[in-house]
């Protein structure tokens, strides 16, 4: 069994900062791919932010590019998505999933395509 654990979600206001971690546990797969999906209330599952397992590629969807950063460390089986100047419609749950793959700059915004998934932590955003 793999585990993801999402980890730092909560009440922010706008213009704050969160740093949501995702913690990969259980069956060790040496490398895979990691992205950072969100859904809002009502709203399909939105593509925010991925990386690739060498870290090398990282991709970021256009609503968050500049405010949002992917990164990951490998030895702790840990990926982090570090969020600043926040926004209301920033608000959803937000999920961490992973992708095995020996491609090793390899990342992609397909939620369909990643095979492991996080529980999801909350991200509220005030006014």
């Amino acid at each position: 069994q793999v585990q993801l654990v999402e980890s730092g979600g909560g009440l922010v206001q706008a213009g704050g900062s969160l740093r949501l971690s995702c913690a990969v546990s259980g069956r060790t797969f040496s490398t895979y791919a990691a992205g950072w999906f969100r859904q809002a209330p009502g709203k399909e599952r939105e593509f925010v932010a991925a990386i690739s397992w060498s870290g090398g590629t990282t991709n970021c969807a256009d609503s968050v590019k500049g405010r949002f950063t992917i990164s990951r460390d490998n030895a702790k089986n840990t990926v982090v998505l570090q969020m600043t100047n926040l926004k209301p419609e920033d608000t959803a749950d937000y999920s961490c999933a992973a992708l095995p793959t020996r491609r090793m700059y390899f990342t992609t915004t397909q939620w369909a395509e990643y095979e492991y998934w996080g529980q999801g932590t909350q991200v509220t955003v005030s006014s």
